[in-house]
């Protein structure tokens, strides 16, 4: 099929001309070419009225998704909606994120088959299609006007949806990790944002221990969740991205594509790893204890100045019911490193036109598509009607007319993933949103996706256990205080090893190569 060309060609598109560019490359799988992601449009978005889909009277499926409210929040709400219009019966399962990779899994191998549906991570999706347990949703998607897929932007498209040529997966949140910042605290300061993670460090001690919102207490120069089994290995990762890869998104940032050896044993991790460790120093005392949802509410109350994130502080900055920082709140890609890994001898080497070719004033950005964005899938086990109503949903929540008001809510976990998305205003204007903030947020994410050298997410077999398991594991040693750098990434290096061996190197490597847009 085209699409197997298309997507082997998009790792290497997005890396050397950018987001725009890249939807021309791939032909008729796209729209026309979007204007810059960053650019002011006030257009209306591609599709404002839903779409009634078919009736399925008479039909229950059950969906799988994480607990509220993220992803869970706008599924049930949509799925009531659904009901009405299509006469199906939707239930809906909710369980912690750090249980949900294995529930599917569990699910398909065991022959159960409880879910017709399941929202998950699209990294784990070579697991669950390598299996041959999802439905292929490559001719639905063609044959659905009303999913509007040209106008999901080519990354999210590909990175999201599709493995080995073939789509599996419905994007419904597009996700890229960025650096918010308290934009009146700096500008007060007379403070860039920062481009460096020593800058990031040296602006959150100015503000540490300062009364950051005007409350009477004390706040905080920095905010990151590192709860265990939560979020803090992307974290993490968002910090050492700059310092391993330099050279394009086909370098890669988590193994040497010629060898699969992990890159996790060198004066670049180290360093990463202690800026990790130092950022703990302008937090809450207890931020080793506090997820994702605990930051943010830190953040939008105004209590940090600075926070590591998806693009959902973007949109919870503007509930007028929670947040106090309205119009407060820049985003910038994430900072870089003016000195990264030399991979023949492990060290760490300044910045020039041969070690970072696509540095951007002598610092090397390497902005971390991390975790990738929720995507709904269909379990292949289930019965043709069971299926066809569960697509059916899939496509009326990832549909313009619901999802481009959903990447505005903030308690939706959703953030923009349409090209309608980032080129119209108007919706962003509509939940509050005011047009210097709506550039700052969305000119984030656009530099982002059109970086050259984006970090792709790791997408191999059992990539979840690389990272939810080992890395996690060692991450909570090292910031507890239970073992050094070194030992951490001695640890690291064994653990990742070991799974390789164990799954076979050959065929790992060919997994990370191909996730690389690489030639076996």
């Amino acid at each position: 099929m085209y699409w197997s060309k298309c997507y082997h060609k998009i790792p290497g598109i997005l890396a050397a001309i950018g987001l725009t560019l890249a939807a021309s490359a791939c032909g008729n799988l796209q729209a026309n070419s979007p204007p810059n992601p960053a650019a002011a449009d006030e257009s209306e978005a591609v599709q404002t009225e839903p779409q009634k889909p078919e009736r399925f009277d008479g039909v229950s499926i059950t969906v799988l998704a994480r607990t509220p409210p993220t992803i869970a929040e706008p599924l049930a709400k949509h799925a009531a909606d659904f009901e009405q219009l299509t006469g199906a019966t939707v239930n809906i399962v909710n369980i912690p994120f750090d249980k949900l990779y294995r529930e599917i899994m569990d699910d398909f191998t065991e022959g159960k088959n409880e879910y017709t549906a399941m929202i998950f991570a699209p990294q784990w999706l070579v697991d669950y299609a390598e299996g041959g347990y999802l439905e292929n949703l490559s001719d639905r998607v063609v044959e659905d006007a009303s999913i509007q897929w040209d106008d999901v932007a080519p990354f999210f498209r590909q990175f999201s949806a599709t493995y080995e040529g073939e789509v599996y997966t419905i994007p419904l949140d597009g996700d890229f990790q960025m650096v918010y910042y308290r934009s009146d605290l700096l500008e007060s300061a007379g403070l860039n944002p920062p481009q460096t993670w020593e800058e990031y460090l040296a602006i959150a001690k100015q503000f540490h221990n300062r009364d950051l919102n005007n409350d009477g207490e004390s706040d905080y120069g920095s905010c990151i969740s590192k709860k265990p089994e939560s979020q803090s290995y992307w974290m993490f990762w968002s910090i050492a991205s700059a310092f391993v890869q330099s050279k394009g998104t086909k370098q890669g940032a988590f193994f040497d594509p010629k060898t699969m050896s992990p890159l996790v044993n060198n004066e670049a991790f180290a360093k990463a790893l202690e800026i990790y460790r130092d950022t703990s120093n302008y937090g809450p005392p207890d931020e080793l204890y506090r997820d994702v949802g605990d930051t943010r509410s830190l953040f939008i109350s105004g209590r940090c100045a600075l926070t590591i994130d998806w693009g959902d502080i973007g949109t919870l900055a503007i509930d007028r019911d929670r947040s106090r920082v309205i119009d407060k709140v820049g985003a910038v890609m994430l900072p870089g490193s003016d000195n990264v890994l030399d991979r023949e001898t492990g060290q760490l080497v300044a910045c020039d036109k041969f070690t970072c070719p696509y540095a951007i004033k002598g610092i090397n950005h390497a902005p971390y598509a991390a975790f990738g964005g929720w995507s709904g899938a269909i379990n292949a086990g289930v019965d043709t009607d069971k299926k066809s109503a569960g697509y059916a949903l899939l496509s009326y929540m990832s549909q313009p007319a619901q999802s481009n008001i959903d990447v505005t809510r903030g308690e939706t976990g959703m953030n923009p993933y349409r090209i309608s998305q980032f080129t119209s205003r108007k919706a962003w204007q509509n939940a509050g949103m005011s047009a210097q903030a709506a550039s700052k947020y969305l000119g984030a994410i656009g530099v982002s996706l059109k970086n050259p050298n984006m970090v792709l997410e790791l997408r191999i077999p059992q990539s979840q256990r690389y990272q939810q398991v080992v890395l996690d594991r060692v991450l909570v040693d090292f910031l507890g205080g239970l073992i050094t750098t070194e030992e951490a990434m001695v640890e690291i290096e064994t653990g990742w090893e070991e799974i390789t061996n164990e799954i076979g190197r050959e065929a790992q490597l060919a997994a990370y190569r191909a996730s690389l847009g690489l030639t076996p």
